[in-house]
């Protein structure tokens, strides 16, 4: 097999399904039952939905768990630079031979029937988890929840990270329908923690949660997190944990850290697996300090950071993160997907930058043409202005400031094309 197998597999699976999202389950359960139904084997599963914070949510817990001497299967999405990210087993990346053979099996077992690119390859991930030893499957939601592939298992815990305004093309067009959605995943009579809601939010989480008889541990009611001269201050109905601040950064992790906390200790891990949860933590292009290749060796006096959120709410904590730094020129290089609410994205940021570069997403169909994210940018403040590419924009930031903070920033996508560029 060479490296790029998969790869063509992947390219084919895409062609079954004429639409990327197409929200059902009916597809998944016809090609699950082909499979023998792998997700009634895989290890006890712990399913997170949520707005914001499920992956840096999963990195924690899949930490804290393997600080206790156990291991994690783990599935999410997007992956960034490369599909094997989406799926680890025990801990580690799948390897190219072992996702070729699920991807084949599933692409064969499908029988050339419509299935969406996400169904079919959480499908893989299912089979490759079933047929592999761990302790615990930690399963992030793809989109929504109620309807997304991952919701065919029972899990043994649920998780509900903060819920806000997004895809609403596909999950409604109001906080409480939303909501609704990311409540799907909650199981009868299983436990489910709940992360920080509005309170709209939270009413039909806990209405959900009481028709299905699933016992809550809500933020502010059964668990509670804040920070205190520097340290992490977590509690619970097991006592008081005093602990390191988060190794991923913003204030937002220190919620999205309540929640893992939340979740270990249901599980039974102790003071050590929980700090190790805090300061082992690692999740990609989650304010990540880029400090090796081209791009750094470009602009050797620039201090360079990378971003993948991409709704308000995490424009909204990004601009506290930036807020919290040490003061000087910060300057963002932007890339949107067409499918995103810009503004509502880039107005929080405005007070923290003083310019913007808007890029379009190289690669991506559904890219936001750069013109259209720099007159966003103007709209709500920026001085912004268009360029041919990262590097360009970068190059002219430098240019003018060569110690400037930059902040590449606004999609997974170009994430994942600045790490695969830079690695």
């Amino acid at each position: 097999m060479t490296a790029h197998t998969s790869d063509a597999i992947l390219d084919r699976m895409m062609a079954l399904h004429p639409k990327i999202i197409d929200l059902t389950l009916d597809r998944m359960w016809r090609l699950l039952g082909a499979l023998d139904n792998p997700q009634e084997n895989i290890p006890p599963a712990i399913h997170i939905a949520g707005t914001n914070g499920k992956g840096s949510t999963q990195a924690m817990i899949r930490t804290g768990i393997e600080a206790m001497g156990k291991t994690a299967h783990a599935y999410t999405s997007p992956h960034l630079a490369r599909f094997h990210e989406r799926i680890r087993l025990a801990g580690d990346l799948i390897t190219e031979d072992h996702l070729t053979a699920m991807l084949d099996e599933c692409y064969a077992k499908n029988g050339g029937i419509s299935i969406t690119y996400f169904e079919i390859t959480t499908c893989a991930a299912f089979l490759a988890f079933a047929r592999s030893k761990a302790d615990y499957t930690l399963l992030e939601v793809g989109l929504g929840g109620r309807l997304d592939a991952t919701n065919v298992i029972t899990p043994a815990l649920s998780v509900i990270t903060p819920v806000s305004i997004d895809h609403e093309q596909f999950l409604g067009d109001t906080l409480p329908k939303i909501a609704a959605e990311k409540a799907g995943i909650i199981k009868r009579g299983v436990p489910c923690v709940v992360g920080p809601q509005q309170d709209d939010a939270l009413q039909v989480i806990e209405d959900t949660a009481q028709r299905l008889g699933a016992p809550l541990l809500v933020y502010g009611q059964h668990w509670h997190v804040s920070t205190e001269r520097g340290r992490l201050i977590f509690q619970d109905d097991n006592g008081l944990l005093d602990l390191p601040m988060p190794a991923l950064l913003g204030a937002h992790q220190v919620i999205n850290a309540g929640a893992a906390l939340a979740a270990l200790r249901h599980i039974g891990a102790d003071e050590t697996a929980c700090e190790a949860a805090m300061t082992n933590a690692v999740w990609p292009a989650r304010m990540q300090r880029l400090k090796t290749g081209p791009l750094t060796q470009s602009a050797p006096d620039a201090e360079l950071w990378l971003d993948g959120g991409h709704n308000a709410a995490a424009g909204q904590a990004l601009a506290d993160l930036l807020a919290t730094l040490p003061h000087g020129p910060t300057h963002l290089i932007c890339g949107m997907l067409n499918t995103k609410d810009v503004t509502g994205y880039l107005a929080p940021l405005q007070t923290q930058a003083q310019s913007l570069s808007a890029v379009s997403i190289p690669g991506e169909a559904n890219t936001l043409p750069a013109e259209a994210t720099a007159l966003a940018a103007k709209q709500v403040g920026f001085t912004s202005r268009t360029s041919a590419s990262v590097q360009a924009a970068l190059d002219a930031i430098v240019a003018e400031n060569p110690n400037s903070r930059v902040l590449i920033c606004g999609s997974l996508y170009l994430a994942g094309n600045i790490l695969r560029e830079n690695g």
